[in-house]
């Protein structure tokens, strides 16, 4: 009677390699850190950024500077987090969603979850700023916010309905 040879290939005494596995390195799992470092990143500077202008004078080059660059990468981060989360129908950087919604007012609010975040949001600076000092230190800032808020919307807006030459983007 012929043995059995084993099914094991580390076993066998000529394991051949599978050419399917030893072409493909295996995937290495990725750390929280690794899957949202651009996030951390930018959340990182903007922190830095606010500490930097707590600590420093805003009559002066470098706290003005520190001022308007909270405003700048604060836009950033809403552009790195919430584009990645949120949806905006007709927009070419957008993921498509899965599904649609049953109801027409909540798919509504699923199609265009990004421009409904950045307004929300925009009203609320727009009511803070108001209701702050313009010349003062953090009144400034906000100032600029609700200005990076309004740039970030306009593009939001801008990407559907224009395109631009040699973009990857537009030749969706």
């Amino acid at each position: 009677m012929k043995p059995i040879p084993s099914l094991d290939p580390s076993r066998s005494p000529n394991p051949k390699p599978n050419a399917e596995t030893s072409l493909k390195p295996e995937p290495v799992p990725k750390s929280f850190l690794r899957k949202h470092s651009l996030g951390l990143g930018a959340l990182g500077v903007v922190v830095t950024l606010i500490v930097a202008y707590m600590r420093s004078d805003p009559a002066t080059h470098l706290g003005s500077f520190f001022g308007n660059a909270i405003a700048d990468w604060s836009g950033v981060l809403v552009t790195v987090i919430m584009t990645k989360h949120l949806y905006e129908r007709g927009s070419a950087e957008s993921k498509d969603p899965k599904s649609k919604w049953k109801s027409p007012t909540l798919e509504f609010f699923r199609s265009h979850s990004l421009t409904v975040f950045l307004v929300i949001t925009w009203i609320g600076w727009v009511y803070l700023f108001r209701r702050m000092d313009t010349g003062s230190r953090w009144g400034q800032v906000v100032g600029n916010i609700v200005s990076e808020w309004t740039q970030i919307l306009g593009l939001v807006w801008m990407t559907k309905i224009l395109m631009e030459v040699g973009s990857r983007e537009s030749s969706r």
